[in-house]
């Protein structure tokens, strides 16, 4: 294939979704939960009232959004116990709830630390109790620490409440266009800038520690990767290869970086090791390879190629070889991407003109519809594999759970985002 032909396909691969963008903070919204939510009432936390924000209403905030939940307003609440052996049981019963949290904040060395717990009020039991210590400018992340805890006791799954988002944004038009990095809370709050750009941001991926983030830019007119550390913003170029620099993706041990490159002609995919900047060509076709992401074990890549004359999803081994098709049904499957445990692919799953988010169950290869479209792209699991992160059209993103019973919708007023990506 033509170089020049091959660069021009992955573009508009890449760019098929991309809309106009503005940078600003996200607000979440559940647009659908689980029938069934549990009821919990998470009381306002003694002496919280040294602290910046409410503690109460970020944990009440954060287990309404998951849409397993069902919390109280505080305004329905008739008391207002600080400790398990202040609930009176036949109260939190009449409101028909099935958990109550309570908990104090005491100061701690000039910092704080929370002690809360979980009261099963059906039962008659103590859940959990837990102390959390946090900084002074720490009290949102510790309250969704606080979130993920109760999270695990009600539930018996991991929360993902105090995990990040990574995403971009644009910025006016024409010649007066900026691309935005950033990175907040997954509730939208604290926002932060990773890099701003006049030309083109895309494909961030995280780190497996979540410390660094790669992604490709375009500020030097052409696509190069940089792997950048959050904490200082130190960032080191990784590829500028002619061609194609495109789509990386950390190994799950964080020492390579699988990523598209066309050096050689056509779109393939490499694997770098990060230490030494050595390259191992993984795929070797005459049309398009692109989007490599690893599995859990690190063993495997799956990437999307059109080899078989559309987008499908293929599966090769981390060390090079022959690619096995995983996907059949329907006209389109691309950006494949692992759930947690293994057991399960998420991927844009095209059929009729219509792109939405699919599941993959890896053993029986059967595939599920979750979402409706019709432009719905870049999908990527939540690090407890309950949902998956995805844009949506209209330039907004939206998360829906893995059997497609919670959705959320994670709006910028006034303007779009793309390119999700969901921390460690």
């Amino acid at each position: 294939m033509n170089k020049a032909r091959a660069i021009a396909r992955w573009i508009s691969f890449l760019l098929l979704f991309a809309a106009g963008q503005v940078c600003a903070e996200l607000q979440v919204q559940i647009s659908q939960g689980v029938e069934g939510a549990i009821p919990v009432a998470v009381v306002p936390f003694a002496n919280q009232g040294s602290l910046s924000e409410s503690l109460s209403q970020i944990v009440s905030a954060d287990l309404q959004r998951s849409g397993r939940f069902r919390t109280l307003a505080e305004s329905a609440m008739r008391e207002r116990p600080t400790a398990p052996d202040q609930i009176q049981q036949a109260v939190w019963q009449s409101l028909g709830q099935d958990f109550v949290v309570v908990g104090q904040v005491q100061p701690a060395g000039g910092d704080y630390e929370a002690d809360f717990h979980v009261v099963d009020v059906i039962r008659g039991t103590l859940v959990i109790s837990y102390k959390l210590p946090f900084g002074r400018a720490g009290t949102r992340q510790a309250a969704h620490r606080i979130a993920d805890v109760i999270y695990k006791a009600i539930t018996g799954e991991p929360g993902a409440f105090a995990t990040r988002v990574a995403y971009v944004t644009v910025t006016g038009e024409g010649g007066n266009r900026r691309y935005n990095l950033q990175v907040a809370d997954t509730d939208g709050y604290n926002p932060q800038s990773v890099i701003v750009s006049n030309e083109p941001i895309m494909s961030p991926a995280w780190s497996p520690d979540g410390t660094k983030i790669a992604y490709v830019s375009f500020e030097s007119r052409r696509s190069a990767i940089y792997v950048q550390t959050l904490a200082t913003g130190e960032r080191r170029k990784v590829s500028d290869t002619p061609g194609i620099n495109g789509a990386p993706a950390f190994s799950p041990d964080g020492s390579r970086l699988a990523l598209t490159l066309s050096k050689d002609g056509n779109p393939d995919i490499y694997v770098m090791n990060l230490g030494s900047g050595g390259l191992t060509k993984i795929t070797d076709y005459s049309g398009i390879d692109t989007e490599p992401n690893w599995s859990r074990d690190g063993r495997s890549i799956v990437f999307t190629s059109d080899r078989g004359g559309k987008p499908q999803l293929y599966l090769v081994s981390a060390g090079g070889g022959p690619a096995e098709r995983l996907t059949y049904e329907g006209d389109y499957n691309a950006r494949g991407v692992f759930s947690p445990d293994g057991r399960s692919l998420a991927m844009v799953h095209g059929k009729g003109g219509d792109y939405r988010i699919a599941v993959m169950d890896l053993a029986s290869r059967a595939v599920r519809v979750l979402t409706n479209g019709p432009l719905d792209e870049s999908p990527g699991f939540a690090p407890n594999g309950s949902m998956i992160l995805y844009a949506a059209r209209r330039g907004q993103l939206a998360a829906v759970s893995i059997d497609g019973k919670v959705r959320q919708s994670l709006q910028i007023e006034g303007g779009a985002v793309r390119e999700p990506a969901w921390s460690p």
